[in-house]
């Protein structure tokens, strides 16, 4: 199946499994609202494309795009940061600045790892996305703020708001429309066209042997679809050939390439093994008098011999020759 690509902000997206197909049917229809979007998945998933592919086929694809990762900003930073502050609102504010809220007005503001803010800075922010106001740091005139957020998380927010690390009615506000991405160990799929996009990226080799897309086809990929591009790009320059090869991969992604191998080569015996049996059974009743017949007659009448090549014990070889009707002239 050929792969699907589609650039979002500068950033593409390559999948062929129908499980993305699906995630980016939902997006195409969640996009045309102006409800917040949650997307949860692990990390390395690819969550800020998708968040950008709602941006891109939202009406605000014309206004700003703004992007912040809550876990990378220090916990004092984050309130000056998203919502800006006023000349003389502390030390060191010589000027007035505006915040992320305030730089995306009109267009979309996605708040990754949403799931590492603070209590404190949980409860200002579900206040603005109810009211859709705030003031700045030392502020005293309210700030409108006409932002759609997309929020991402790899966290398990239902499992956060039991243990009480996260507020539930922020996660309720959130999670107004939800977007599930499946790791990249669910949709095999898409290693391979993922795999030879990266590659086409980082080098002008042309491809990978048959064995080391065994290889990449049988690892788990724990860090997903960035780890994946990081392989990918470390081999292409380990690589000596035209052709990148199962040694040129890391080694725990070769070894499970070799683990899978004595696996895939006794389901291929056991289905030939199937088949044949299936065959055996299927000429055995359709023409069985005739089979045991003509077996009979070239070990002249030794029904042990006969029983031996048929595959069947003494004993069922004259069950069928007395149910034929044929013990009198076989002996």
């Amino acid at each position: 199946m050929r792969p699907d690509q589609h650039e979002f902000l500068g950033m593409k997206a390559v999948f062929c499994s129908d499980a993305m197909r699906n995630v980016l049917a939902r997006l195409h229809r969640f996009a045309q609202s102006n409800a917040t979007v949650l997307i949860e998945g692990e990390s390395g998933t690819g969550k800020e494309i998708l968040a950008r592919a709602v941006h891109h086929f939202s009406l605000r694809r014309l206004q700003p795009w703004v992007d912040v990762s809550c876990a990378a900003l220090p916990e004092h930073l984050v309130e000056s940061e998203l919502f800006g502050y006023e000349k003389g609102a502390f030390s060191g504010a010589h000027t007035r600045k505006e915040g992320l809220f305030e730089l995306a007005n009109g267009g979309t503001l996605f708040l990754d790892e949403i799931g590492e803010l603070d209590t404190r800075m949980q409860v200002k922010l579900l206040r603005i996305l109810d009211c859709g106001s705030y003031y700045r740091l030392g502020g005293t005139c309210k700030v409108e703020a006409n932002v759609r957020v997309v929020a991402a998380t790899n966290r398990d927010l239902e499992k956060s708001v039991s243990a009480g690390e996260f507020r539930k009615d922020l996660y309720h506000r959130l999670a107004q429309l939800r977007i599930s991405v499946p790791p990249l160990r669910e949709r095999k799929e898409d290693i391979l066209p993922l795999a030879g996009f990266f590659l086409g990226q980082y080098s002008a080799k042309s491809g990978f042997s048959f064995e080391a897309e065994r290889c990449l086809e049988a690892y788990n990929w724990p860090g997903n679809v960035r780890e994946l591009r990081n392989v990918v790009m470390s081999s292409a320059v380990i690589s000596e050939g035209h052709v990148v090869q199962a040694s040129d991969l890391p080694a725990a992604i070769h070894s499970a390439g070799e683990c899978e191998r004595p696996q895939a080569q006794y389901d291929g015996m056991a289905s030939d093994l199937c088949n044949l049996s299936a065959y055996t059974a299927g000429a055995i009743e359709s023409s069985e008098r005739q089979l045991i017949l003509k077996v009979l007659g070239e070990t002249q009448g030794h029904q042990e011999k006969a029983a031996r090549i048929l595959g069947i014990s003494a004993r069922t070889l004259s069950r069928r020759l007395k149910s034929y009707q044929l013990s009198e002239k076989a002996s």
